[in-house]
């Protein structure tokens, strides 16, 4: 038998209510949550909502307001559960439950059980949860299974996605020059148009769960103190590059994503306790972050008038900075991957693998991987992922390409 429960659990004073599935199944234990759209304030959850005999009408015609949202939301999940495989039942299930309670699915529209299709109905089905960056992402997998399909003669059926495909789709993927890791990870994505189909009763192979594709290993490209150093004492450039420098140098002592530290401005900024923090809502998560200015940070500041860079677009800014790098004569032979045209004027760019001089290796992402792999073991770990964002710690440990004998060698200098 299922329950479920409501929880607070944002550090923001008004925030939406999570909700917790409980049920047991094969004599184990599930807890799965997702959020619902029904906010609530921290005051009244905490203080006001479990009052047994509160004297204040208004506090008694709140609960009673919240009792029949929260009802209506745990009725249309367990009738959901009710209906559902156990084995089909996981977040995203639940998610996807809490929307069709917000904006049930049209009666008598047919799922597509084609994977094309699929995808264009998954982007419509989450598009109050998902951002507009993967929407372009879905969209470019889109279209390269629409050529998939076009060279195989015959659609890509979600219940044929199974490991004869996966070879098959590997195949294609070699054959357009697409790396291994791109490869790996869009076939991950193919899997989750899959498992959400999977949740709305479309019929997927037996072996969809267990597909897998090896990645790559790849060089973790990042500016080092004494690289950043000789990117500072670069001077004579002008003045484009010199704002592109300037920003690097921000990227690299703050840690964030050229999406966030392109819209920096004075304004972020408050002074408390004497310390510089700035503090802004990260575009891809929409998590609001407070982070404290590095010494380099403040000298760029100080250069400028108290103001950041002039904004120039993510183009610009990789094409700028790796002009400010061979400036900088970071020549050095590096193993890495670029974007290389496969022929001559056809305009489709691919990454290859290779050596080349430091500088050519150098994109918008570097700063943040730069800031993350300098101050490892500088910085207690908690701190950096906080500041860059990571979900866990084996995550930012992959981020930055440290391995187990590297975590054994650390270690061993606490012995």
């Amino acid at each position: 038998m299922a329950t479920v429960n409501f929880l607070f659990r944002s550090t923001k004073d008004k925030a939406p209510l999570n909700l917790r599935l409980l049920y047991r199944f094969n004599n184990e234990d599930y807890v799965i949550g997702a959020k619902t759209k029904f906010e609530v304030s921290k005051t009244y959850w905490n203080k006001q909502h479990k009052q047994k005999r509160p004297k204040d009408i208004k506090i008694i015609n709140r609960q009673a307001e919240v009792n029949q949202e929260l009802n209506k939301i745990e009725n249309h999940v367990l009738k959901a559960f009710n209906n559902a495989d156990p084995l089909a039942v996981d977040k995203e299930w639940l998610q996807l439950q809490i929307e069709y309670y917000y904006n049930p699915p049209q009666q008598g529209r047919k799922i597509p059980t084609n994977l094309v299709d699929y995808i264009d109905f998954y982007i419509e089905v989450r598009q109050h949860e998902i951002k507009p960056a993967s929407v372009t992402k879905f969209n470019v997998i889109k279209h390269k299974m629409e050529r998939f399909q076009l060279q195989r003669k015959k659609p890509i059926l979600i219940k044929e996605i199974n490991e004869n495909f996966k070879r098959e789709f590997a195949e294609y993927y070699r054959s357009q020059n697409y790396s291994i890791n791109t490869t790996q990870r869009e076939l991950g994505l193919i899997k989750t148009f899959c498992k959400h189909a999977r949740s709305l009763d479309v019929e997927t192979h037996p072996q969809l769960d267990k597909l897998r594709l090896e990645k790559e290993k790849v060089n973790k490209i990042y500016l080092s103190f004494e690289e950043l150093e000789q990117i500072e004492k670069t001077k004579g450039l002008p003045e484009h590059l010199e704002n592109a420098k300037d920003w690097l140098i921000v990227s690299c002592y703050t840690g964030q994503r050229i999406s966030d530290f392109m819209r920096f401005t004075d304004e972020m900024i408050r002074i408390e306790e004497g310390k510089h923090l700035l503090e802004f809502t990260q575009k891809k998560t929409s998590k609001i972050m407070t982070v404290p200015l590095h010494k380099k940070a403040l000298e760029i500041l100080d250069k400028r008038k108290g103001k950041f860079p002039r904004a120039i677009s993510d183009q610009r800014y990789n094409d700028y900075i790796k002009e400010v790098c061979r400036e900088a004569k970071l020549n050095t032979m590096t193993a890495g991957s670029m974007q290389v045209e496969t022929e001559p004027e056809s305009g489709i760019y691919r990454k290859e693998n290779g050596t080349y001089q430091k500088w050519k290796l150098v994109t918008s992402h570097i700063g943040r991987r730069s800031f993350a792999t300098n101050f490892y073991g500088k910085l207690p770990t908690s701190y950096l992922i906080y500041i860059t964002g990571h979900s866990t710690e084996a995550m930012f440990l992959n981020y930055i390409g440290k391995s187990n004998k590297d975590m054994a060698l650390e270690i061993a200098n606490y012995f």
